[in-house]
């Protein structure tokens, strides 16, 4: 029996391939796929490798069973368009796509007024609209992340009705049929979903009362855009979450043959514990333990409580990520160490530590010139110090740990890495 995770280099993003199944009878899933400048160099040629391997021929696509978006950022969901721009453009017979789960962010929240993309073009311009939101230095830290955020809204708005245009009306898949075609949420009640050949979803995310809180959230906004004399940063301030979108990610424990893996996109930690809980895969406060645990958005140690990496432990941990936005973090891979120490585990990272590093440095050094401008209008500001390669780098954490460090696994440019819980899949 198959049970593997397939693991692409996705630059700042997640790129994943679930394979499931039989040798004799094999199946996929694809769950998210990067940001721009993946699907050419990495996804599809690793879709192209396992049609071939499965010896099919020019007229036959090779069946992709679920197409799973996560949540809709820019780094999860660029890839899957521009596999679905492929698929229907240029390149038919890559893949056939037979089921598609994304939650649309409209149906939570309800359809974004025009005002207020509007505002948004006309102060940051058009580019600011296509997911990549400009380096902003606003006199407010708050005031930043509020924009930049409500600008990643707006751009996921348009990617995901895109996305849901390519896939249901283009290529004829089924939208979240398991959930009526309604939204993808966790079930107190429920139980495991069986997505046939022998898995088994249970949904731990998102939960009902963070979708409806992001509704009422969207309610306010609405009557503060009524007011006079608001900017759109002061408008957003009642109306976007600074993790909004990684609020309504999908997290899904995905079983066969009594192995387990949990795929988390880039919720938080506390939501993920939460939801665990909420479907009864945890005890209140308890533990659990899993085959994989894809660690959630990226490393981010703004997403991890001390106690996570506790209270779910793992044979495997994926941490996705080029070292943009600085993650994977330092203080993550210190909370894993600390609380597993050296237990038997693998620790599997998308990029070669030295490549993490220099994005990392680029980041910080980033962040510290937006700090030295707020603190030229505010000098009470505090100004993060200068990179250090031995307080700051990977390097120098993994070399001051070297049992930790031997147990990590890179993912390969050039080879597929593919991470086996049954059967080999041996392509």
């Amino acid at each position: 029996m198959l049970f593997s995770l397939d693991v692409l280099r996705a630059r700042k993003g997640d790129c994943l391939i679930l394979h499931y199944g039989t040798k004799d009878d094999p199946h996929l899933a694809l769950i998210d796929g990067g940001p721009r400048g993946v699907y050419g160099p990495s996804l599809k040629p690793r879709l192209q490798k396992i049609r071939a391997a499965r010896g099919l021929g020019k007229k036959e696509p090779l069946d992709v069973d679920l197409l799973m978006v996560s949540h809709v950022d820019d780094d999860h969901i660029q890839g899957i368009l521009d596999l679905t721009r492929d698929l229907i453009q240029d390149d038919p017979q890559l893949a056939q796509v037979l089921g598609f789960w994304h939650n649309s962010f409209e149906n939570i929240i309800g359809d974004t007024p025009k005002e207020l993309t509007a505002a948004f073009t006309n102060q940051f311009g058009a580019a600011s609209m296509g997911g990549d939101p400009p380096d902003l230095t606003l006199d407010s830290e708050e005031d930043e992340e509020v924009v930049v955020s409500g600008l990643k809204v707006l751009a996921s708005l348009q990617q995901g009705a895109q996305l849901r245009s390519d896939v249901v009306n283009n290529l004829n898949a089924s939208l979240n049929l398991e959930f009526d075609g309604g939204l993808i949420l966790a079930d107190p009640e429920g139980e495991a979903i069986d997505m046939d050949n022998g898995l088994k979803f249970t949904v731990a995310g998102p939960m009902l009362p963070e979708i409806k809180a992001l509704h009422k959230k969207h309610q306010e906004w609405l009557k503060e855009l009524a007011k006079q004399g608001k900017t759109p940063a002061d408008v957003l301030s009642a109306y976007v979450d600074k993790s909004v979108t990684n609020l309504s990610s999908i997290v899904v424990l995905a079983e066969a043959g009594g192995r387990r893996m949990l795929l988390t996109g880039d919720a938080r930690g506390d939501k993920i514990l939460e939801g665990l809980e909420l479907v009864g895969l945890m005890e209140k406060g308890g533990t659990m333990h899993v085959d994989l645990l894809k660690v959630p958005h990226h490393g981010s140690s703004n997403n991890l409580e001390d106690d996570f990496f506790e209270r779910i432990t793992a044979d495997h941990y994926v941490l996705s990520g080029d070292g943009e936005h600085g993650n994977p973090e330092r203080e993550s891979l210190q909370m894993l160490l600390d609380a597993r120490g050296d237990d038997d585990y693998t620790v599997h990272l998308t990029y070669p530590i030295a490549e993490i590093d220099v994005e990392r440095k680029k980041d910080w050094e980033k962040e510290q010139a937006k700090e030295k401008a707020r603190q030229k209008k505010n000098p009470a500001k505090e100004v993060r110090p200068d990179w250090s390669p031995e307080e700051h780098g990977l390097q120098a954490f993994f070399d001051a740990n070297e049992n930790f460090k031997k147990k990590v696994s890179i993912v390969d440019k050039d080879q597929p890495h593919v991470i086996d819980l049954l059967d080999e899949v041996g392509l």
